[in-house]
């Protein structure tokens, strides 16, 4: 496969990219703001984990990380790229379901205009023998083939299983089908299996990264954070040393409908999104964000250490800057405050999608003791 120019020499470089995510932040953000507040074996916080990089970067990097997810998607990626099956396991798994898609020739004939128009009829069959079988939640190897299938599942021409689109976002079917009649696309005419297995290899071909303890959780952190610091009370595990975070921005997107056709493959109905739960939507109701953020940090403060660091990257819109410190000084008082202006520098990934209005850019807000400072430890 090629690389496209970009070096892909370790396995940590190779399993990072599992998978794409709108609004991610980059894993050289994580690695840097990691290497310079933590120590090899020390523990890093993340509540709003999305795909998990953060996680991740602190197991590549030695340290342990702890992650919550509300995201089926995101906790997919990052529950795959921390604990991956052998890669023998999964390639006989996806021969498994390969040999089982004939059962599902009537269902895939039966399926709504836009599967015609975006899957051929042979990756139709093994999407939905794919949906059907595997077990994503319990299974270690369903879930790591499941995550390389959602990686593959929508992306450019060439690229992906599917007819031409976004790799990041799944445009609505109502555009997509419009955008593929007015384009005269159609759907790739490949082999599934010969496809995944291509990719599967090139993912395992420099090995896989230890977990070093880490681990990601699927839920709400409002729930789940107490249970953790209960736990770690109980157990006597080491508190974080840096929490480190990018809370979804305030009015911009909506996670569970950017990503409804991955949702469909994971078992879930495409209108999933219309049903979706008090956190998963797209934020525009100015309390309710406020009443998140602070639930959120007031909960994680219960598992990080007096003199731990607090990193936020978020946006450098007012509101949505504000209620993030208001958050954060309540959660954490007596911290020493940095702000971080992080101007967008290229076009962001709303303005692909025809959203040409200025955009704020980032800060990042950072809080820690007094005295502690980079490597200053």
């Amino acid at each position: 496969m090629a690389d496209n120019g970009k070096t892909f020499g370790t396995a940590a470089k190779r399993w990072e990219g599992i998978g794409p995510y709108y609004a991610m932040f980059p894993i050289r953000f994580a690695d840097a703001v990691i290497k310079e507040y933590t120590a090899e074996g020390e523990t890093v916080l993340d509540p709003f984990a999305g795909r998990g990089t953060a996680i991740f970067s602190a197991a590549a990097l030695g340290r342990r990380g702890i992650g919550i997810e509300i995201s089926p998607v995101g906790w997919v990626y990052a529950k795959a790229k921390l604990c991956p099956a052998p890669l023998v396991q999964v390639e006989e798994r996806l021969l498994e379901i390969a040999d089982a898609d004939g059962k599902y020739a009537v269902q895939a004939r039966s399926l709504p205009k836009f599967f015609k128009k975006c899957f051929s009829p042979s990756v139709r069959r093994f999407l939905l023998a794919a949906r059907a079988r595997l077990d994503w939640r319990r299974c270690i190897c369903d879930r790591t083939l499941m995550a390389i299938l959602l990686v593959y599942l929508h992306g450019k021409e060439g690229q992906a299983l599917s007819n031409q689109m976004r790799q990041a976002k799944a445009m609505s079917p109502h555009y997509a089908i419009k955008w593929w009649a007015e384009n005269e696309s159609k759907p790739p005419n490949l082999d599934a299996v010969e496809f995944m297995q291509q990719r599967i290899r090139w993912r395992y071909a420099k090995g896989v990264v230890e977990a070093n303890g880490s681990r990601v959780y699927l839920g709400n952190s409002t729930a789940l954070l107490p249970q953790l610091a209960q736990r770690v009370r109980k157990e006597g595990v080491p508190k974080a040393k840096l929490l480190l975070t990018s809370p979804p921005y305030f009015g911009v997107t909506n996670y569970h409908y950017d990503q409804w056709l991955r949702l469909w493959l994971l078992g879930f109905e495409t209108d999933a999104y219309v049903a979706r739960g008090p956190y998963q939507g797209r934020f525009t109701h100015p309390d309710r964000y406020k009443s998140l953020l602070k639930k959120i940090f007031g909960r994680a403060a219960k598992l990080v250490t007096d003199d731990a660091v607090i990193y936020v990257r978020t946006s450098n819109d007012p509101f949505t800057k504000q209620a993030t410190l208001d958050a954060m000084l309540e959660a954490f008082p007596g911290k020493r405050l940095i702000e971080r202006r992080r101007p967008f520098r290229k076009p962001t990934q709303t303005h692909l999608f025809g959203d040409k209005t200025p955009k704020p850019g980032e800060v990042d807000l950072v809080l820690m003791a007094d005295g502690r400072g980079r490597r200053n430890r």
